[in-house]
């Protein structure tokens, strides 16, 4: 595959801080160019490389996102964190880890999608303009995020091998290990991995603790793969992620105690602190054929996946089967991908305050088709559409049915030798969604209203600069979900949200290095009004946000870099649902490798996480700007020692 200069730049920086991934190179076919890197940064749809995650050595999921400005993190520990896409929650996207669909959480206050990044490889996001196959649910858009394999790994005859990584910081004293071996022997590869993240709680940039923010992440994972001589590959995955940390509770409904973990506190009710449990439990079989025909290149894939939530009394289980039959067809010009789809979806209560116990289930099945083509030397479409039909089943035994069709099209077009024109356009059908897994039948049998379908509909026009080591691109865009349904009780009213605003980028490429300024104003707003930073399952009051990112390889053997996070004050949100006014920050995060001339295989890191020890609140977390809750600060200055060795 070739590199793009600007994927190559970051990989020579990122070669001397991270190792070198040498995957073995399969047929591939040909690129079309509005689905090239370029355009699609233009189109808002965004690819974390791997250069970039080793660059940022990520310790959570909110720092693989660091430096960018249309995708960010709430704060706190694991269990809380969030994805926010355009201030628009992760639930109304389309979420996938190697291609298998995930459920959302089963309760607000704990994150959507539990993830350690160790293995992770790369980060697809489309904001709001998501294609036919890349499944169901996209209302504002896609994060596809895919994990290394053995041969990503493997040298060049190489049968065996391993890594083992160590980091010690010393906000919170948290010490994470992680152990990967990995190989292959004929056909079959293989590769192992144990991760583990623990501490005590961190001091904010004032020096105060803020409780129930302990690291306590570990993760097991394992990936199978059998490749036969005529390229018909099998994989199979399993995986189990769980955070398991003392978390702030609150008195809540018969006197028990409901975790909070994306709170520092309420006010007004006593806190303690309890072991909360989130666990993600994964599943994937993948058939590819890695020697594909012009008429012929298929992909099969089932799944199951599994959220588990134990958040003091709120305890719910969320679940998902699904898979899909697609293939490749080479035509002329360009590709057409067309497949079926479906997925079982259960949310079950599990608390001991729901009675009488139920569960709801949501059944979709979709079949979907995908052009991609170059017309001509200056244009590049990709365009498609899906039908899918859903039924969905409530605890109480009632019924109903839905069908509804989702299109898409997006148009990269070369107006001089430096100057490209995007535009794209998707309305996608969500149809259903299940209620919160812990809170069905909470305290007796619920008493639904009647759920509606919902409908994102997506639009972006931008330009794109590139002459020499310049890079330049700005973009509009506009997201509009509606009939979104409450999910936190049985009455099932509906919602329409919208984020719309402007996506900005400049960035210089040069020999050694590089720095990269990105610039996010998204104006996110709940049926007409600004948003609240509690809407759950709805967004965050974004603003406008910058996100800068910047390495340097100072020799072959010496690499600098960094991330920053300017937030400016965000207005309005004063006076919105008892909010105030959120106030701008600054952060700043640095970092310098080195690795020995006599042991390439080795690696030392030194981090500097909020260089002037900020104290800051992330745009992203909930109950920011709260008169009745205490949100968490982010960390102050982090210091981080890591070395790791490749064997």
């Amino acid at each position: 595959m070739v590199l793009t200069r600007k994927a190559a730049l970051l990989a020579s920086v990122a070669a001397i801080c991270a190792s070198t991934v040498s995957a073995q190179e399969a047929f591939e076919l040909d690129v079309i160019r509005v689905e090239a890197d370029e355009a699609q940064e233009a189109l808002g749809n965004t690819e974390i490389t791997t250069e970039e995650i080793q660059a940022r050595n990520p310790s959570s999921m909110a720092e693989v996102f660091d430096g960018e400005s249309e995708v960010i993190s709430s704060g706190g520990a694991a269990i809380a964190q969030k994805v926010l896409v355009h201030g628009i929650e992760e639930s109304l996207l389309a979420v996938t880890i190697d291609g298998a669909r995930q459920n959302k959480s089963a309760f607000h206050h704990t994150g959507n999608v539990l993830m350690d990044p160790s293995l992770l490889k790369q980060v697809d996001i489309s904001s709001g303009l998501a294609p036919a196959d890349a499944g169901p649910g996209a209302l504002a858009g896609v994060i596809a995020y895919e994990t290394i394999d053995a041969r990503d790994v493997l040298e060049a005859g190489q049968t065996f091998g391993g890594q083992a990584t160590v980091s010690y910081g010393d906000n919170g004293d948290s010490f994470r290990r992680s152990l990967t071996v990995y190989g292959q022997s004929g056909g079959f590869e293989y590769l192992l991995n144990g991760v583990a993240t623990t501490g005590d709680d961190y001091e904010d940039g004032s020096g105060n603790v803020v409780p129930g923010t302990e690291p306590d992440l570990s993760a097991i994972t394992g990936k199978f793969a059998y490749t036969t001589d005529d390229g018909k590959r099998f994989e199979l995955a399993a995986n189990r992620t769980k955070d398991n940390g003392l978390r702030a509770m609150q008195e809540g409904p018969g006197g028990l105690y409901f975790a909070r973990p994306d709170f520092a506190g309420v006010v007004g009710r006593d806190s303690v602190y309890l072991p909360a449990l989130s666990e993600r439990t994964s599943y994937t079989f993948t058939y590819t054929d890695e020697a594909p025909s012009a008429a012929f290149s298929p992909m099969v894939q089932l799944s199951y996946n599994e959220q588990y939530t134990e958040a003091g009394a709120a305890v719910g289980t969320n679940d998902s089967l699904s898979g899909k039959i697609e293939n490749d067809f080479a035509l002329g010009n360009g590709t057409l991908t067309a497949g079926v789809d479906f997925f079982h979806d259960t949310a079950t209560p599990e608390g001991p305050l729901t009675t009488p116990t139920g569960k709801e289930t949501l059944d979709n099945i979709g079949i979907y088709a995908q052009m991609r083509q170059d017309i001509g030397d200056r244009l590049s479409l990709s365009y498609g559409g899906r039908i899918d039909s859903q039924r969905f089943e409530l605890a109480d035994g009632s019924e109903y049915s839905d069908t509804g069709v989702s299109l898409n099209a997006q148009a990269d077009v070369i107006l001089t030798d430096t100057l490209s024109f995007n535009i794209g356009a998707a309305s996608s059908w969500g149809g259903y969604e299940l209620s919160e897994a812990s809170l069905i039948n909470l305290g007796g049998a619920w008493v639904y209203g009647t759920p509606e379908a919902s409908r994102g509909n997506n639009a972006r026009i931008g330009l794109r600069y590139e002459n020499g080591p310049w890079e330049a691109s700005g973009a509009l865009f506009y997201t509009k979900v509606s009939d979104i349904n409450d999910v936190l009780s049985a009455s099932r009213d509906v919602a329409d949200l919208t984020s719309q605003g402007i996506d900005a980028s400049l960035g210089y490429f040069g020999g050694r290095g590089f720095v990269r300024v990105n610039y996010t104003n998204a104006d996110v707003k709940l049926d007409g009004e600004p948003i609240g930073s509690t809407a759950y399952y709805y967004g965050r009051p974004v603003g406008e946000i910058f996100g800068i990112s910047a390495g340097y390889a100072v020799t072959p053997d010496i690499a600098i870099g960094g991330t920053a996070e300017i937030a400016l004050k965000n207005d309005e949100t004063d006076g919105v649902n008892g909010m105030s006014s959120l106030p701008g920050y600054s952060v700043v995060n640095v970092y310098a490798t080195y690795t020995p001339p006599s042991y390439q295989n080795v690696e030392f890191r030194l981090d500097v996480r909020n260089l002037f020890d900020e104290t800051y609140v992330s745009r992203g977390s909930d109950g920011a700007g709260l008169s009745n809750v205490v949100a968490l600060n982010e960390p102050g200055r982090s210091v981080f020692l890591t070395a790791s060795i490749k064997f």
